[in-house]
């Protein structure tokens, strides 16, 4: 019933356009636990009025056989800024209809009437206690794509086998339902909440649980710039930097406000590197700013810059933020817990893609210290099976870019990391410490951990199939490399087959996925390094860390080492000539 992809459709039947056809209708957008990622457009293949719809009656029915009480507790919707007017698909529309389908089933609706970041929906699943939540948004993907993103009563995103239990849900619920397409019919009705108001207070209270330098972020001269990239970002980072007491940071005009087009960015994505940051760049030169703060467009990732002494910019890469915050969170909490026995219940989590610095601090320092699959679904999940256990989960990350400093919300948050790293660098500069100097400090504590990622773009499933084939048929059936150029290898650990070469029994302890992609070699130099694939773009993706033991001071040969490791990878294990791959471009 949407006139705009009605019309796509007729046009195609009319030209007779079956290849089109195909794309559209060939086969339907897959349910994963990252839930639905794809572009805006007509037929089963994209997100559109229908499609949502489908996902929600599905979801809705899920729900009503997973808790008695849905229609007591409800469910939580929020969106971003996205729009496609072509199809006449936006966010907020897509919002809209996915709560007229539970408030039609009696089922009570939270649904926010303004945008707002992704981390206000979990968090407001744990704080009003409801059966689940749902936030419409792409996150960083192309200006076409949007995204339905969904999270449990738990406050994390889902995770096995709720995904194939709601897929199979949508297949067996794709007729809309009676009225299915008025959404007007909830201005009405008393099922209807917004809880925008009391989340914006509650949030902004809860996150000052983590502000331990008040009086040093009043008094500060230190300046802050502030991107939101187009996104939704912008009035919840100044609420938060007052909800701190420090002073509101630069917002970079020409990008503070929402636009669905991203218009001065190629990527809307702060970690494809300074291209994303060179307004902000600008903008720090004519105010006098040392730090840059970038979020993504639904502000749940954050990057950051600082400048250095030669002038140039550094761009912290996520597992230097995460050593960075790391190091800060766990600071903070041992200078406010005197009781020594406490730190045996102190936990921090990272992706096992991700550097593994926090593991090296948290050796020395006396607190736990877990690894989990890549994603913030994998660390929400964990971090609350340990916080019911009464553990206190101080701090988990992502290389993405990805942080959650805060546990009232259990998925990574741009929000709050940016103000808590806007009050670690006022801290610091009362100590005369750039981020950069600290940052060495934390190495030459714990021990150096070099780290350097990439990916290459592959659209041909088949190659990417047939690529990771033959690194387990290396040198005949079921065999794995024994060197990568001049590196030997070590250690094998394969997370779609399930099999460790480090383990007695040979099998990963870590939870497999048939699914997809995933091979980490260790090697004898101490370098590690994983391959896997993306679940929500065309890309095979590699992570590579060299760590040395505190003392070891020769930074410079550590990354040389790395570069060749890297470079070996590259051209030994991915084949980019062979496989055609296309290279991640600055």
């Amino acid at each position: 019933q949407n006139p705009k992809t009605y019309a796509i459709v007729k046009q195609l039947l009319t030209e007779g356009n079956a290849g089109e056809l195909q794309k559209y209708f060939g086969s339907r957008m897959e349910f994963g636990t990252a839930g639905l990622r794809a572009a805006m457009g007509a037929g089963i293949s994209h997100m559109n009025d229908l499609t949502i719809i489908q996902t929600t009656q599905g979801f809705c029915r899920y729900l009503e056989k997973n808790f008695s009480d849905l229609k007591k507790r409800g469910v939580v919707i929020g969106f971003d800024a996205r729009a496609h007017l072509s199809s006449g698909g936006s966010s907020k529309r897509f919002a809209r209809l996915a709560a007229n389908t539970f408030i039609s089933q009696g089922v009570p609706v939270y649904l926010f009437s303004d945008i707002i970041p992704t981390p206000f929906v979990p968090y407001t699943v744990t704080h009003l206690k409801l059966c689940a939540g749902i936030m419409v948004t792409a996150s960083h993907n192309p200006k076409q794509d949007n995204g339905y993103k969904v999270y449990w009563e738990n406050g994390a995103q889902i995770i096995s086998p709720h995904d194939k239990g709601i897929s199979q849900a949508i297949e067996e619920n794709q007729e809309p339902w009676p009225q299915a397409w008025d959404d007007k019919l909830i201005d009405s009705s008393p099922l209807l909440h917004d809880p925008y108001a009391t989340v914006n207070k509650e949030y902004f209270k809860d996150i000052q649980k983590q502000c331990f330098y008040r009086n040093i972020n009043k008094e500060t001269n230190l300046k802050f710039v502030h991107t939101s990239v187009h996104g939704v970002g912008h009035k919840f980072v100044q609420l938060a930097f007052k909800a701190f007491d420090l002073s509101p940071p630069f917002a970079v005009p020409e990008q503070k406000d929402p636009d669905p087009d991203f218009p001065t960015v190629k990527y809307p994505n702060p970690e494809e590197g300074k291209g994303v940051l060179t307004l902000s760049f600008a903008l720090a030169e004519k105010d006098g700013a040392r730090i840059i703060l970038a979020n993504d467009p639904d502000a749940d990732r954050l990057a950051v810059a600082e400048k250095q002494e030669s002038g140039e910019w550094k761009v912290f890469s996520g597992n230097e933020l995460g050593a960075l915050l790391g190091w800060w969170i766990f600071t903070c909490w041992k200078n406010n817990n005197s009781d020594a026995r406490a730190i045996k219940d102190v936990y921090m989590l990272s992706s096992t893609v991700s550097s593994k610095i926090l593991r090296a601090i948290a050796l020395k320092e006396g607190f736990h210290f877990e690894e989990t699959l890549t994603g913030f679904k994998w660390m929400g999940n964990r971090a609350k099976q340990l916080m019911d256990q009464g553990k206190a989960v101080l701090f988990a990350f992502e290389e993405a870019i990805g942080y959650m400093c805060c546990p009232a919300v259990l998925d990574k948050d741009g929000v709050s990391a940016a103000v808590i790293t806007a009050e670690m660098a006022s801290f610091l500069a009362t100590r005369n410490l750039s981020l950069t100097q600290q940052l060495k400090a934390v190495y030459d504590e714990y021990g150096f951990h070099i780290t350097k990622a990439s990916y290459f773009i592959c659209h041909d499933p088949k190659v990417i199939q047939q690529l990771f084939d033959n690194l387990r048929n290396f040198d005949g059936k079921n065999t794995y490399p024994k060197s990568c150029g001049r590196f030997k290898v070590s250690g094998i650990r394969d997370l779609t087959t399930g099999y460790d070469s480090s383990q007695p029994d040979q099998k990963a302890i870590l939870p497999t996925s048939k699914s997809s992609q995933m091979i980490t070699f260790t090697f004898a130099n101490g370098g590690v390094a994983t391959m896997r694939t993306s679940g929500t773009e065309p890309k095979i993706k590699y992570y590579s860390e060299l760590c040395a033991p505190p003392g070891n001071s020769d930074v410079e040969q550590l990354k040389k080492e790395l570069d060749e490791l890297v470079s070996a990878l590259e051209k030994h294990f991915f084949q980019p000539e062979k496989n055609k791959l296309q290279r991640k471009t600055e």
